[in-house]
């Protein structure tokens, strides 16, 4: 079985982030290039997560809609539900993924001749490799948003 320990801290840590900076700054962009709202920054990581675990390993089925989840707004309470429950579908996955068998569902068209597509354990190991980009990606935004605001 999986240790779960890397995807909770993650995502525990955004929501920290989100929550420290409140419903009146959590869905602003950051003047950033491409740059996203905290919010949709971790809504997004819980596509991710859901997604690869439960449809690309699991092969069940996930309704996402990736682009929505960059335009997505909400309040604090609204995305700790989701991650909330996006932990507990993926402990739950984690104590059924055999991490070298092959994948029961499709992996992204990106992914299907690499290591990430071939096994369930590239697929997890690509879930923290998002989770930890958007973790710093979301600590810049956080960054920008505050210095902006400080200086405004």
């Amino acid at each position: 079985m999986w240790d779960y320990f890397l995807i909770d801290r993650h995502l525990d840590e955004m929501m920290t982030i989100v929550a420290d900076l409140g419903d009146s700054l959590a869905n602003v962009r950051s003047d950033l290039p491409g740059g996203n709202s905290p919010y949709q920054l971790v809504f997004h990581c819980c596509g991710v997560a859901e997604w690869w675990t439960r449809s690309a390993v699991l092969g069940l089925p996930v309704e996402r809609d990736r682009a929505a989840e960059f335009e997505a707004t909400g309040t604090v309470a609204e995305l700790q539900q989701r991650v909330d429950a996006v932990v507990a579908h993926v402990r739950a996955d984690l104590a059924v993924i055999d991490p070298d068998a092959p994948l029961r569902g499709d992996p992204s068209a990106d992914y299907v001749d690499t290591p990430i597509g071939r096994s369930a354990r590239g697929v997890l190991l690509h879930v923290l490799e998002e989770l930890a980009q958007h973790h710093g990606q979301l600590e810049l935004t956080r960054d920008a948003i505050l210095a902006a605001r400080s200086a405004g």
